[in-house]
């Protein structure tokens, strides 16, 4: 069925934004990775400045005591949140932390690392909201479609709220891990309308369960890998504020949850080796889905590589930005396979 011009209009626009996210999940890995999460103790403006400073001669002197301020009345709305949510023990420790009154040094470096994933962050909106609107070309085809990129849209609208809380509360324990799988589950509607646009109008053919099956599991397995990686983080994170001079012995003292993390990579292999049997076996060598398989299997052997310099080189910066990248590519890789495989013949190499 051929494609009007909005609808070829949407396709690419949400094609775009797709890639979008991918660089939006990146520059946030750059930004823990290298600890610039307050290089701008203030949103949406950095510094109060659309632009922020090169220097600090540019910034007031009781810059320092006024964000911090600002940090502490921001978080004392986000304890109340989470006191009407029924969060009152986590709301106490929030209050009681001590060191959101510690103030950040200015370090240009930081300040721009973290400004330059805002601006990939408000690009990346803006292709969300101009998916959004040009979904309306389905209305009368797939209501599905419009309704699920109008959801995005206030989804990541949400994230953004939401990694603004990431770093005023010193990086809480599970709003880290919910602010990943926030950005998973954003990923994924922004795949699936891609997905149903290509494919709308088309005549669905299923597979065979085995495969649905197995790629489930795998789909599965990887989500709670990325879970467990993030946990990781949060305790890294938690062990790097005491142990700031000895990063060689972070990942020691993170506990039992990376021994589980490092474990499971090993069933996250043996996995996508079954599946990838069961690709080779029921689709020619040219189809999307092995395309997808082999990329996939491609992803899991340098998500294991970067795994293994992370653990033997003291968590260097570029390697968490690359695990953390690699694993939404392996996420995203493997959604798309697990939606084509709906619509695929065996042996048929169909691909969308």
């Amino acid at each position: 069925m051929n494609k009007t011009a909005p609808e070829n209009r949407f396709q690419k626009t949400n094609r775009i934004t797709i890639i979008l996210l991918f660089m939006v999940i990146l520059a946030g890995a750059v930004v823990r990775g290298t600890g610039s999460g307050m290089g701008c103790p203030d949103w949406p403006k950095c510094f109060g400045c659309i632009v922020p400073p090169t220097d600090i001669s540019q910034l007031p002197k009781d810059y320092k005591q006024k964000y911090v301020a600002q940090r502490v009345k921001k978080n004392e709305h986000f304890a109340k949140t989470l006191d009407v949510l029924g969060f009152g023990d986590l709301a106490t420790r929030l209050r009681q932390d001590k060191s959101i009154l510690v103030p950040e040094d200015f370090n240009a470096a930081k300040t721009w690392t973290e400004y330059a994933n805002r601006l990939v962050g408000v690009i990346t909106g803006l292709g969300l909201f101009a998916t959004a609107i040009f979904s309306f070309s389905y209305w009368g085809k797939s209501k599905l479609i419009v309704i699920l990129s109008v959801f995005n849209l206030v989804l990541v609208g949400f994230q953004g709220w939401l990694g603004s809380i990431v770093v005023s509360t010193n990086l809480v324990p599970w709003v880290v891990t919910v602010h990943m799988l926030l950005a998973l589950a954003i990923l994924a509607i922004a795949i699936y309308t891609y997905h149903a646009a290509r494919v709308h109008g088309k005549t669905r053919i299923k597979t065979i369960p085995l495969i649905h099956l197995v790629t489930w599991a795998c789909l599965a397995i990887s989500v709670i890998q990325i879970t467990m990686g993030s946990e990781v983080r949060e305790r890294v994170d938690a062990v790097s504020a005491r142990l700031s001079a000895y990063r060689n012995g972070w990942l020691n003292s993170v506990g039992q949850i990376f021994v589980q993390h490092r474990d499971l990579a090993i069933l996250v292999l043996f996995a996508n080796l079954m599946l990838y049997a069961l690709i080779r076996r029921h689709f020619s060598r040219h189809s999307v889905q092995q395309q997808l398989m082999s990329f996939t299997f491609l992803i899991i052997m340098l998500q294991i590589v970067t795994g293994i310099i992370l653990s033997y080189l003291s968590l260097p910066p570029f390697a968490q930005a690359a695990h953390i990248l690699l694993a939404s590519l392996m996420f995203g890789a493997q959604f798309y396979l697990m939606l084509n495989l709906y619509r695929s013949a065996r042996m048929s190499g169909a691909s969308v």
